[in-house]
């Protein structure tokens, strides 16, 4: 086992390698000059996103779609993983993060666009949509599309499942002395009661558990910040400092270059928003819209959301604690960060990491059986939300380091085609964009 997860490990690291990062990070900057700054269209998304009124064709709405995207994004990897890119990149790395997120916001738009011109209607009257569907109707590459749905289905266990279970067991294990065996059921239970009542029922969770979420974490965050605030100045001017610089060896810190600060920030950032993953048009898909741009715009919301804002407060507070300087990684530097909150801010972290996960359970539940319907048909949707299950179980009382890797892996695999269909049918995107938005701007 040991020898697997090495193998597995060094895998992962070759696929998200610098190949990986600048075929991402290329495609958020190529996209957001072919689409004049779509960014500039933040706030009209924004409001966009909070209108629930149904209108045009699917199954859920504006807000029911971006909650549910924003579900499955915001997870460990905007606690935890902010923690790791600062531990390995340095103060610095929060400024790249947070800059990749600022361009993946073109991406994320791109592909609700597409994924809502190729969607189809299935037999049972629902929406099915997402990267394999405009990798075989919009390219004519069914094995692209077979490729992509394969990686996600086998992804989602892992990303979006056992490892996200078993982070917050061990979370409340460490912290509270709860055991992984009464957490554990709990969450199952949890999970089966809202997934197997299908994207509606998953929507209409979402649409609560994330407002509260994303609003209960942040304002811990900025409390912390405030308590802090003589600090704040000189931990902002360190992060932008150390992005071009690199920051030197200090405490237990052993030092990072700008090339490291990149590397782990920009790493970090596209694996916590998934800007270019392909997993979110699947459920922008969903969405009641009248055109495609209406929806992405909403879509391209949630990565301002999840880097933007909730990993740069993320990483304003683990900077400014300072205990990155003391050799601390990952969830115990994070840990060590909210402990400067007495009391409350443990709470705020196992109560924020709980629900990120939860929500995380629920998002990816939907992408992975619609990659199974994609695959084996709508017969494969009530097996596979079993299997789901009890995955949940599984991952909340046993840590498998090589699920971890191997899912990372599929992870990475799924932006290669998805970004194959993005540079493919950019003109496209140009076409439905400036039919809807630049000339005839129905919005």
């Amino acid at each position: 086992m040991e020898a697997l997860e090495k193998i597995l490990a060094q895998l992962s690291d070759l696929v998200w390698g610098p190949l990986l990062l600048v075929l991402l990070c290329g495609t958020h900057v190529y996209l957001t000059v072919r689409l004049r700054g779509i960014q500039r269209y933040l706030w009209t998304g924004i409001r966009l996103s909070f209108q629930r009124a149904p209108e045009g064709e699917g199954d859920v709405s504006h807000f029911g779609a971006l909650t549910t995207a924003l579900a499955a994004t915001i997870g460990t990897g905007n606690i935890v993983g902010v923690a790791t890119a600062v531990a390995a990149g340095g103060p610095g790395a929060v400024f790249w993060l947070w800059l990749t997120g600022l361009f993946g916001i073109a991406t994320k738009y791109a592909e609700a666009v597409l994924a809502i011109r190729y969607r189809i209607v299935t037999p049972q009257r629902q929406m099915a949509g997402g990267p394999m569907y405009v990798l075989e109707r919009g390219m004519g590459q069914r094995w692209l599309g077979v490729t992509f749905a394969a990686l996600t289905a086998v992804a989602a266990f892992g990303i979006g499942n056992m490892v996200q279970a078993n982070s917050i067991t061990t979370l409340i294990h460490e912290t509270f002395a709860v055991s992984p065996w009464v957490t554990g059921p709990l969450l199952t239970l949890g999970t089966a009661l809202v997934i197997l009542g299908g994207i509606r029922s998953i929507a209409r969770v979402c649409e609560m558990l994330v407002p509260f979420m994303a609003v209960f974490y942040t304002i811990g965050c900025v409390v912390l910040l405030v308590m802090h605030a003589s600090t704040l100045p000189d931990t902002i001017a360190l992060i932008v400092t150390s992005a071009f610089t690199g920051q030197a060896a200090v405490g237990g810190f052993v030092g990072a270059g700008m090339r490291e600060a990149i590397r782990y920030g920009v790493a970090r950032g596209l694996f916590s928003n998934e800007s270019g993953l392909g997993s979110a048009p699947i459920v922008a898909a969903a969405a009641q819209t009248t055109t495609p741009v209406r929806q992405a715009l909403v879509s391209a919301t949630g990565t301002f959301w999840d880097t933007v804002v909730v990993c740069a407060v993320t990483g304003l507070v683990v900077v400014n604690s300072g205990d990155w300087t003391q050799g601390l990684n990952g969830a115990a530097l994070t840990k060590s960060a909210f402990a400067h909150l007495p009391v409350v801010g443990p709470i705020v972290l196992t109560v924020g990491l709980f629900t990120f996960v939860f929500s995380t359970i629920l998002g990816w539940s939907y992408y992975g059986e619609k990659a199974a319907e994609y695959l084996l048909g709508p017969g494969a949707i009530r097996p596979y939300r079993g299997l789901w299950v009890a995955a949940v179980m599984v991952g909340s009382v046993v840590s498998l380091p090589a699920v971890w890797s191997f899912a990372d892996i599929a992870n990475g695999l799924m932006a290669i085609p998805n970004l194959v269909s993005l540079l493919a049918l950019t003109h496209v995107l140009v076409a439905e964009t400036r039919r809807d938005l630049w000339e005839a701007k129905v919005l």
